[in-house]
């Protein structure tokens, strides 16, 4: 009922997730080579198709050479039409996988995709690209949501095609080698492009592993001094990232249409709830809460690095320790434990 609640309130038909038509690789993805003596080797994919083609034409047959069909080996023959949709998708989906004379599995759509050699991982994920970096990030607690520091040292290696042209454009740089030149001897001009081209252009920032779309997100990148990244805080729960030394990768968006999907979808301001359950996903831990504290108590006389500090939690709490002295409650959202004195009217 929540589901067609859902469909309701965001316009979705239920018919756009039934597929109509079956997708086909190209050819370089499914190829078919000859070896030593003349043989062929075809690839798994090329022979799943064949059975859906196969079935799918004698079903065709069925229904238009011979209407006196009986209905019931009709519906045989869908059946067996979607069992060979379905192997090609994700064979072994119904139980037992579909193997050749070697007894060997085919490979199918998802196995192509899914796992360490699979075409995410193997051929995206895994590989070196231009245009981007890699360091350690540590806090920015003065930044805004949406923005990240970026060090000059990084910045100027990941945008330098950007500043060599604007130096030629405006004059400062007759060709490329003087624009390189003035690059490597860092003059303030540089610098001035630099921030220019980077006000207008975002950055996406990624955290291995990627587990959901919230480890890679798009930020407006600023100059900073040292060799790490700058980072919100909050928007560390998305990542699964802390300030212990874990290392973030920084990747440029060229085309327009990149940039343009980046400001639209993947700007960290605009992906603040949880694509799972949609709970805030946002939210101040551990020293944050503790800052809040502060900054809020009406006595701070006393309090310091160390102190003590009594709360009292108006949520969910499971009380594992006994009631004469303070105990300690955990917090199931945040994952927190925090301590309060224990109170009957509370």
């Amino acid at each position: 009922m929540e589901l067609a609640k859902h469909f309701i309130r965001t316009n979705i038909e239920p018919e756009w997730m039934v597929l109509c038509l079956l997708p086909v690789l190209p050819p370089e993805l499914r190829p078919i080579i000859q070896i030593d003596g003349g043989k062929l080797m075809s690839s798994d994919i090329n022979e799943l198709y064949r059975r859906v083609i196969y079935r799918n034409n004698t079903l065709i047959d069925l229904l238009t050479t011979s209407r006196s069909t009986p209905g019931e080996l009709v519906m045989c023959q869908e059946k067996l039409v979607q069992e060979a949709v379905d192997t090609l998708l994700d064979n072994g989906i119904r139980g037992q996988p579909m193997r050749d004379g070697h007894n060997k599995v085919y490979k199918s759509f998802s196995d192509l995709i899914e796992g360490k050699e699979g075409r995410f991982r193997e051929t995206l994920l895994g590989k070196r690209v231009d245009y981007s970096g890699r360091s350690v990030i540590v806090v920015g607690p003065s930044l805004s949501l949406h923005r990240c520091g970026l060090p000059r040292e990084i910045a100027i290696e990941l945008f330098q095609t950007f500043v060599i042209r604007g130096l030629i454009r405006k004059h400062f740089a007759s060709n490329i080698g003087v624009a390189k030149s003035k690059i490597r001897e860092k003059e303030p001009i540089v610098w001035e492009i630099l921030q220019e081209i980077m006000q207008g252009h975002p950055v996406l920032l990624n955290r291995a592993p990627t587990l959901h779309r919230l480890g890679i997100q798009a930020f407006q990148p600023i100059l900073i001094e040292g060799r790490a990244i700058c980072l919100h805080p909050l928007v560390c729960k998305g990542f699964n990232a802390d300030f212990d030394g874990d290392q973030m990768a920084v990747h440029v968006p060229l085309s327009l249409e990149a940039q343009a999907e980046a400001r639209l979808l993947m700007f960290s301001h605009t992906n603040l709830l949880s694509p799972a359950i949609g709970d805030p996903i946002s939210v101040p831990t551990q020293d944050m809460l503790i800052g809040l504290y502060v900054l809020t108590s009406g006595n701070r006389r006393g309090i310091c690095a160390n102190s003590p500090l009594w709360l009292r939690w108006r949520l969910d709490q499971r009380v594992i320790s006994s009631r004469e002295a303070p105990i300690e409650v955990h917090y199931e959202s945040l994952g927190l434990p925090g301590w309060f004195n224990y109170d009957p009217s509370f």
